[in-house]
Order: C-alpha cells, then structure tokens, then sequence
C-alpha cells in the first residue's frame, strides 16, 4: 500500500516567509502582507493552457478577493521579462513572483518530479496555499486543476 506524502507546510502551522521580486521588479515579502488573506499560487509556466487558465480565473475574480481583504500572489520559475509579457497579454493585474532558482517551490514543496506522458523531470506541482492574516496556513490545494481553482479558493476565504 501506498504511503501519503507527509508535507512540512501544514494547514494550521505558520507559513514560511519568502522574499522575491514581482514582474515590476518590486520585493514581495510574506511578513509585509500580515493583516490581509494572502492566496499563494504555484504555477509551471507563463502563457501554457493550464497556467492561463488559472491565471484568468484569479483576474475574474480579483475584485472579490480584494473585498475579503486577500492578495493574489502567482510563483512561477520564470524570469520577470515573461511574467510582464504574461500580464500585459493577459490584462493580470495580480503579483506574479519570479522564483527563477525555485528555492521559494521547494520551501512549500510545491516542486518535485512530475511524470508526464512517461517523461519523468523536475519542476512546478501546481499547489495553492491560502494564508491567513495572522500568518498560517489555512488550507493548502497539491496538484490542483486549473478550472474552476480561483473559485473554491475564494470561497474558503471567511467573509
């Protein structure tokens, strides 16, 4: 029988903090965002199908984040020049973190070996973490589907 994956970052537990530069070049720590609902999205790559998908679906939505007093942030390996052209494609106007050595991924084990069509490699789990004001880790989505993500998460945000 299979064993379940035990995680380090557990709902309930105190989310580890980070520090990386958004697709403006602005510094994005988790402590300064203390106070407000923090939604931290793991994605694979700007502008695939999947990760549009999901971008989208949190860009609709924002307005009703903002009004649950909760920040989007997007994490991908990508340089800062492709999350601009993602944005600018896209209309996001969300964070969209570079985590190009993945240090960030691993820390909240939202990286690791996928196997794809046989093909086994390293990269992005497509995982959400939605934070509390208070620091912790409310709820944690692995391996998530793009459709229909922005919604559950939103709706797991308290009024």
């Amino acid at each position: 029988m299979a064993t379940k994956k035990e995680y380090k970052v557990k709902e309930g537990e105190p989310a580890p903090n980070f520090k990386l530069k958004d697709h403006k070049g602005n510094v994005v720590e988790l402590k300064d965002l203390k106070g407000k609902y923090v939604v931290l999205y793991f994605y694979p790559k700007d502008d695939t199908p999947g990760c549009t998908i999901e971008a989208k679906g949190f860009q609709a939505l924002l307005p009703q984040f903002h009004k649950k007093n909760a920040v989007v942030l997007g994490v991908s390996p990508d340089p800062a020049e492709s999350h601009c052209a993602f944005a600018d494609k896209y209309g996001l106007a969300f964070h969209l973190l570079s985590d190009e050595d993945h240090k960030v991924a691993e820390t909240y084990e939202a990286w690791g070996e996928k196997n794809m069509y046989g093909k086994k490699s390293f990269g992005i789990i497509r995982s959400t973490f939605l934070i509390s004001p208070d620091g912790k880790v409310m709820k944690v989505w692995r391996k998530v589907s793009p459709d229909g993500h922005a919604e559950e998460v939103l709706a797991s945000i308290p009024e």
